[in-house]
């Protein structure tokens, strides 16, 4: 009984918790289930809500009920915006909107904290809820009681009207079959534009009533973000009450868990999210077949594209011979490799530091490219084995191991030997899935990292270690040209390495295993042997990458390896063009520049502008750069969407299944 007694403040903490991710991940789910949406900008609109409602909170009556109007009202027309900016993507498949909708989360975030400050906001509730009430001979916060009676109250209300209504049912039919609602007269816009609105009208209402839990800050967005991922994986989209259970277990891990078993908490989300995925992608089968009503039309790409004609047939009307066509294909690397080479003679110390850093991000890039765009494999996770190596090279220079190729064959193995044991879960897994199991993988890493105190310095991080020393009995590298060149040396040998096996036999296997996987199995080809050898060797340039930057860094913290960097990575390599490995370095430069060198003059607004090169990237370069210069409409250079071996129409039925790519010839 001593025991129960004890627990019970928090076991009711985690039913309120639970109820509020409920009310959250509902609009999540309703989003990803029916308009096919990856929606990565959820989070921002439960903080549209709460800022809203702290900020219009006066602790009377009146003021909770204004901010609930005035905040429910503002995520959701936020929704509807979203859903204008996605759904001309929606036959680029879900790596494009988590992007775009990264993007505006960005965005979203930055205009946020220009409005109502950095500052967590203070939440004044009625008076008559400030207080606390006795529960079973215990005080317990009267607001947090009258929250899961509001809770509930509005989860039955939006059971309701789904189960119950016409609108409702029209939701659910475009779930189940959005083709045979098209028929009956619904616009499929209007149901996504409706069902998109609804979610953020859900997710505005929760921040609203959920401030005072979850009160509105910097990091509440991403917070919110990823527990309503790992609630709508744990309970799927087909059942509100699987939603609601995996919701309370949610909470009450966040809450209960953490009294009972602090080390353990905060791996148990991400353990069991990817651990249902693993089990559900065991049993899904590849979807096939196309969408019935042929591509959205895309404007922006359509316009991009016919400029690249245009330019094409003015610059080369001829149809080069085989010798020009190579020397074109080269030649963004040779552009690229004297550019690099240039650079110490032509910039000011900080900028070349700055410049080692978007090598040690290009790399982390390039190994988001062979996963992405040869492999077919999505990933949101290589920040995972960046960790791995990153802080192995911190250790290794600690106890006094500072010769730079040791470092980089080390930290390579180590991010090797991670890969190869957490590649089983992710290999066997297809599209949107492998996005979800790749994440909690990073999820579980960034956990470790900020529990492993004395390997990673916790959330302190590590620095104080010995510099590097390029060779043997070399000087220690301090000059940050001499960092810089000791990255361009690592990089160049990386990247030379990887077109080696990219353009190898082996390569071919790996591009024909993407777009033929059903062919290459019926002819005997052992396609998972080629996904874990793939996913094991960008696991080690991964790890070579974070080598590098903790080189040229001098120091390391859990915000380089966190979530924000493996987006970073994967918009690179959508920039460059998902199968260019040059391509993959031009973006990450352009990212770095972004952060650090153009938002230096413009401070405080680096998300800001982050954001709007998301955006612009998704919208503008529909094939990355590489595909401008292959404006002909060929696919070899379009991002995965996420490939074709997307999942079931079960996980997302309103999306069509994207054609199978042809296997063709990768660029550079």
């Amino acid at each position: 009984m001593g025991l129960l007694d004890a627990h019970l403040i928090p076991a009711v903490d985690g039913v309120a918790y639970g109820l509020l991710l409920f009310v959250v991940a509902s609009g999540l789910s309703l989003a990803f289930g029916t308009a096919g949406v990856l929606n990565l900008s959820h989070g921002m609109l439960y903080a549209v809500g709460a800022y809203t409602g702290a900020e219009l909170s006066d602790g009377t009556w009146g003021g909770l009920l204004l901010g609930l109007a005035a905040g429910t009202t503002a995520a959701c027309l936020v929704g509807a915006g979203l859903s204008a900016a996605s759904f001309p993507l929606a036959r680029r498949g879900h790596l494009a909107q988590a992007l775009l909708t990264f993007g505006l989360a960005l965005i979203g975030g930055d205009l946020l904290i220009q409005l109502f400050g950095a500052d967590d906001l203070p939440v004044r509730v009625p008076a008559a809820l400030d207080t606390s009430v006795s529960l079973l001979g215990h005080r317990y916060p009267a607001y947090r009681l009258c929250f899961i009676v509001m809770a509930v109250l509005l989860a039955a209300f939006g059971t309701w009207v789904l189960v119950r209504t016409r609108v409702g049912a029209a939701v659910r039919a475009a779930a189940d079959d959005p083709q045979m609602l098209a028929a009956t007269g619904y616009s499929p816009r209007t149901v996504h534009l409706g069902v998109l609105a609804a979610a953020g009208a859900l997710a505005g209402a929760a921040g609203v009533l959920g401030a005072p839990i979850i009160g509105p800050g910097p990091g509440t967005a991403e917070t919110v973000l990823m527990l309503s991922l790992v609630v709508v994986v744990l309970g799927g989209l087909r059942s509100l009450w699987a939603t609601f259970f995996a919701a309370i277990g949610v909470g009450e891990v966040q809450t209960l868990g953490v009294s009972l078993a602090p080390g353990l908490a905060p791996y148990l989300l991400f353990a069991a999210m990817a651990a249902v995925l693993v089990l559900r992608s065991r049993f899904a089968e590849p979807a096939t077949g196309h969408g019935a009503d042929g591509p959205v039309p895309d404007p922006l790409g359509r316009l991009v594209r016919h400029v690249g004609v245009r330019l094409r047939r003015v610059i080369r009307p001829a149809r080069p011979t085989a010798g020009a066509a190579a020397w074109r294909r080269a030649a963004p690397l040779l552009v690229l490799c004297a550019a690099l080479v240039a650079l110490p003679g032509l910039l000011d110390a900080y900028t070349i530091s700055l410049a080692g850093s978007a090598l040690a991000l290009g790399l982390l890039a390039v190994s988001v490219t062979v996963l992405t765009g040869y492999a077919g494999l999505p990933t949101l996770g290589q920040t995972a084995p960046f960790a791995v190596g990153a802080y192995t090279t911190a250790n290794l220079a600690a106890a006094g191991w500072t010769v730079g190729p040791v470092q980089i064959l080390l930290s390579a193995l180590a991010a090797a030997v991670f890969s190869a044991v957490t590649g089983p879960a992710v290999i066997r897994a297809r599209g949107t899935t492998v996005l979800m199991i790749t994440l909690a993988v990073g999820e579980l890493t960034s956990a470790a990292v900020n529990q492993l105190k004395s390997v990673t310095g916790g959330a302190d991080g590590l620095v104080g270690f010995p510099a590097t020393q390029a060779l043997w009995g070399g000087e220690d590298l301090f000059e940050e040209g001499e960092l810089y060149t000791y990255a361009l040396v690592v990089a160049a040998v990386a990247v030379a390495a990887t077109l080696l096996v990219l353009r190898s036999p082996a390569g071919k296997l790996l591009t024909g295993a993407r777009g033929a996987e059903a062919r290459m199995r019926a002819s005997g080809h052992p396609v998972w042997r080629y996904l874990l050898v793939a996913y094991i060797g960008a696991g080690a340039l991964a790890g070579v990458g974070g080598s590098v930057m903790v080189t040229v860094q001098q120091y390391l913290s859990p915000a380089d390896v966190g979530f924000e960097i493996a987006a970073f990575a994967l918009l690179a390599a959508v920039i460059g063009g998902t199968t260019s490995v040059v391509g993959a370095l031009f973006g990450a430069g352009l990212i770095v520049a972004t952060r650090d060198w153009v938002a230096g003059a413009w401070p405080g607004h680096g998300p800001l502008l982050l954001g709007v090169l998301f955006v612009a990237a998704v919208y503008l370069l529909p094939r990355g750069l590489a595909g401008l210069r292959d404006p002909s409409g060929s696919e070899q250079n379009a991002p995965p969407s996420p490939g074709p071996r997307d999942e079931p129409p079960a996980v997302s039925a309103s999306s069509p299944a994207p054609a199978p790519s042809p296997v063709g010839k990768a660029s550079p």
